[in-house]
């Protein structure tokens, strides 16, 4: 199966009260795990490059290990850009076969956000490409996405239906109290989502996408294996994956995963190496982190997304 857009995936899950995931990717590995754990799960599946993994690993490299992917499994792969930063990068990745991309102009005034993000949306469907946007900012740390967390702001219901109207955006990234990166939140708070504005936001878009950014919700037990060998990282407190899954069942139908990802590669490289001091071949460590990740998905598509079965 050809890559495809998110069109019919949004569709499908609004619907059925799911969410798919959107898998960060920066190397061969982790697209692997990915589309394993998707293929495995008969789940339909996003992957998504950031800016950093466009530095990191070339977009020449990264598209050809989605295609690579692509050819191994029959479900539905689209490949998306995350916070494209300007019209230029957006438009690069158009050209390269991204089949969606996200245009993140929300830190930018409210017409200048509305003028980017429009000239992408033409360009972009021209093309055939959909596009996402941003309303509200999540605070913490992404690649080059920083935001402090008194900058950090609700995404507000009264806004939606113009934005959408006025730059014919294909779905919504928005802010309910999710946050970029590991360290989330500090022990003591509660952290939970702004159900209530998702729910108004869902009565002024009836039938709208909606995604969640920075919604890994850190998994504890691979800060653990971290720490046991050799790490030392503080123990981070995410949103728990109920509120993420009630979340699905409403609006939402697209959910941004990559700090689990990255702390699960993590974790089973460091106890690969304390329990193998010995060895130097990359496919030995490489191999346990990409089964450890590719675990680690498919816990997220049967108990957070909910898209188990639904390609």
């Amino acid at each position: 199966m050809p890559l495809v857009t998110t069109t019919e995936m949004f569709k499908k899950a609004y619907a059925g009260k799911y969410a798919v995931g959107a898998f960060n990717v920066n190397d061969m590995e982790m697209v692997q795990a990915i589309v394993e754990a998707a293929n495995e799960c008969h789940s339909p599946v996003i992957l998504q490059v950031s800016a950093g993994a466009r530095k990191y690993a070339n977009p020449v490299y990264l598209r050809h290990l989605v295609m690579a992917a692509v050819e191994t499994t029959d479900i539905p792969v689209a490949m998306h850009l995350d916070h494209g930063a300007d019209f230029e990068i957006c438009k690069a990745s158009i050209d390269d076969g991204f089949t969606s991309v996200m245009i993140d102009a929300s830190s930018k005034p409210w017409e200048e956000n509305i003028a980017l993000t429009r000239k992408v949306v033409e360009y972009a469907h021209d093309h055939g490409v959909v596009v996402e946007a941003e309303l509200g900012k999540l605070a913490g740390v992404e690649d080059d996405v920083k935001v402090e967390a008194h900058d950090a702001m609700f995404t507000s219901p009264d806004e939606v239906e113009e934005f959408t109207q006025r730059t014919g955006i294909d779905s919504l990234a928005i802010a309910i109290g999710t946050s970029h990166g590991a360290y989330k939140f500090k022990p003591g708070q509660d952290p939970k989502l702004r159900i209530d504005i998702l729910e108004e936001i869902g009565r002024r878009l009836p039938g709208f996408p909606i995604v969640l950014h920075g919604a890994s919700s850190v998994p504890q037990d691979q800060v653990a294996i971290i720490n046991e060998f050799g790490g030392n990282m503080p123990n981070a407190i995410g949103i728990p994956e109920s509120e993420l899954r009630k979340a699905a069942q409403l609006a939402v139908c697209k959910i941004n995963i990559d700090s689990d990802l990255r702390l699960a590669f993590t974790a089973a490289i460091r106890k690969h190496f304390v329990e193998h001091p010995d060895h130097f071949d990359p496919r030995q460590y490489l191999g346990d982190a990409r089964t450890n990740m590719k675990a680690l998905v498919k816990h997220k598509i049967i108990n957070v997304l909910g898209s188990e079965n639904k390609a």
